[in-house]
């Protein structure tokens, strides 16, 4: 028994190391596996990540919105779903907020979110 939680909990960290660190307002894109009748494809979904919730446990989520021909779609991810492919990271956003549920009732310029940009290092 022991053995078999030692399998799982190795299986769970190889996957979750080679998802990016992302927050609230940073901008991703998730790859996600569609099955239609025996077939299988890659659907990418590029948005604004609304909230990142239960970092750190088996339970964590996160949910990712855009807009699309004028209607707001936003989904849910399970963390650590087998539907997820791959995690891209676009761009990083900067807010004050940890959940951004205020963007739904948003559209157009007050919608935007500022890009935080990285300081450079001297040489």
């Amino acid at each position: 028994m022991a053995d078999l939680m030692k399998i799982v909990e190795q299986e769970l960290s190889t996957k979750r190391a080679s998802i990016p660190n992302f927050k609230a307002g940073d901008t991703i894109n998730v790859h996600v596996k569609i099955s239609e009748g025996n077939k299988e494809r890659i659907q990418q979904f590029q948005g604004t990540v609304i909230y990142h919730r239960g970092k750190g446990t088996n339970g964590e989520s996160f949910s990712v919105r855009k807009v699309s021909n004028g209607i707001g779609v936003e989904r849910i991810f399970p963390m650590l779903s087998p539907s997820i492919d791959k995690i891209e990271f676009v761009k990083a956003g900067k807010v004050r907020r940890a959940k951004l549920y205020y963007l739904r009732g948003r559209q157009g310029k007050s919608a935007r979110i500022k890009e935080k940009l990285a300081v450079a290092q001297p040489a």
